[in-house]
């Protein structure tokens, strides 16, 4: 018997809709733990028709109580989070679907090796960002010492701030951003997301308060039209998340669209996650 095709193989994307159909309808087999984890995601390959594929899986079971947020509905929200990626056509979260697995049902998304230095965030000495980044907040980085924290001016993270004001995304930390060799970024952990208060704890501020780039008016428009009653994106999200949480985020899409800008911290929140890294 002949290995399994290992996926995904050179030129493929992980966008193809064919990693979608492996994760959901293949043979879910667990090799081990993610042990840094909040809540329990499990290493584990999905093998079908000759092709296999690493990924995570994430089961309701092993999800932790939140305060805020319904139990065991966290792996939804992640599957959610995919659904509205897909529909701006970034593509920034790898293919995520809701199944059943060793232990239940959960979230399974397909493993993304990420390249071990991405400069996408620093710590510089001074009070305001050099060329190319943009200013985050300060960190105390020892005693009696603190630094400026920033993020890389980078369309790609421009996009994913973008996303996280649509879905609401409760903890964009430094360790869900992923780039790969090929220049691609993705988002993950999207666990806590699409709340109807506004919960938006982000890395990502730099853009605060700046005009929306013409790329992300475009696809908030197209947003808006899949959200509307009867659309796609709209029918995909009433299976995942409440009715007023999808109420919700068809009011986002319209604030940032009426608006034209990138959100700003509310100050009823904490408006930047911890650790943030």
């Amino acid at each position: 018997m002949s290995a399994p095709e290992r996926i995904p193989p050179r030129g493929v994307t992980v966008t193809d809709p064919a990693f979608a159909d492996l994760l959901a309808h293949g043979e879910l087999t667990v090799r081990g733990r993610i042990r840094d984890a909040s809540n329990a995601a499990l290493y584990c390959t999905v093998a079908r028709e000759g092709r296999e594929a690493t990924c995570v899986y994430k089961p309701v079971a092993g999800e932790r109580p939140l305060w805020d947020f319904p139990d065991g509905t966290l792996a939804q929200r992640e599957v959610a989070a995919y659904a509205v990626s897909e529909a701006t056509g970034w593509g920034l979260v790898p293919p995520t679907v809701l199944r059943d697995g060793p232990y239940g049902e959960g979230m399974c998304q397909l493993w993304i090796e990420a390249s071990p230095e991405d400069g996408l965030l620093a710590l510089v000495e001074g009070e305001e960002p050099g060329p190319g980044w943009k200013a985050i907040g300060f960190a105390e980085v020892e005693e009696g010492r603190t630094a400026l924290l920033v993020h890389a001016d980078d369309e790609r993270l421009r996009r994913l701030a973008v996303l996280d004001a649509v879905i609401n995304n409760a903890d964009r930390k430094g360790g869900h951003l992923l780039t790969t060799g090929d220049g691609r970024l993705y988002g993950i952990d999207h666990g806590v997301t699409f709340h109807v208060d506004d919960k938006l704890r982000t890395l990502l501020w730099g853009w605060a308060g700046e005009p929306l780039t013409g790329e992300a008016v475009e696809a908030l428009q197209g947003l808006k039209g899949a959200l509307e009653p009867g659309g796609e994106l709209a029918a995909t999200l009433a299976g995942l998340v409440t009715p007023t949480e999808l109420d919700a985020t068809r009011a986002r899409v319209d604030a940032l669209l009426e608006s034209g800008r990138h959100p700003e911290p509310g100050g009823e929140w904490p408006a930047i996650p911890w650790p943030p890294v």
